[in-house]
């Protein structure tokens, strides 16, 4: 499976963007989609996850309440809407998926989408 990120962009902080995550190749079922992050000079961190069919959802807690996904399976594709953005938010962006597998981690990474946050 190949994933490719897009959506990111340079915008104000109270500003809002939506991320998009595109899956192509094999299909797969039981696994989990995640968005993660990583700042410069820091390592990459969780954001949020959901699982295949849109239920449960997980949020990192620095954007509770700011920050959705979302899946759209006829299109493979997941989405981060991000609302109330702020500084500390700018990072490149990853999704990745992890099949719902004993020992399996969250893999399948593309090059991500940049999101910059002004103050």
């Amino acid at each position: 499976v190949q994933l490719q990120a897009s959506g990111g962009g340079l915008v104000q902080a109270g500003d809002s963007l939506r991320l998009s995550c595109a899956a192509s190749g094999r299909t797969l079922s039981n696994y989990r989609m995640g968005w993660f992050r990583q700042a410069p000079g820091k390592e990459r961190e969780f954001v949020a996850s959901i699982y295949w069919n849109g239920d449960s959802t997980y949020y990192t807690d620095s954007v509770k309440g700011r920050f959705t996904i979302s899946r759209d399976n006829t299109k493979k594709t997941t989405y981060l809407q991000m609302n109330s953005l702020k500084p500390e938010d700018t990072a490149r962006y990853y999704c990745a998926l992890r099949p719902l597998l004993p020992g399996a981690s969250f893999g399948s990474w593309g090059q991500g989408t940049q999101v910059t946050v002004s103050s």
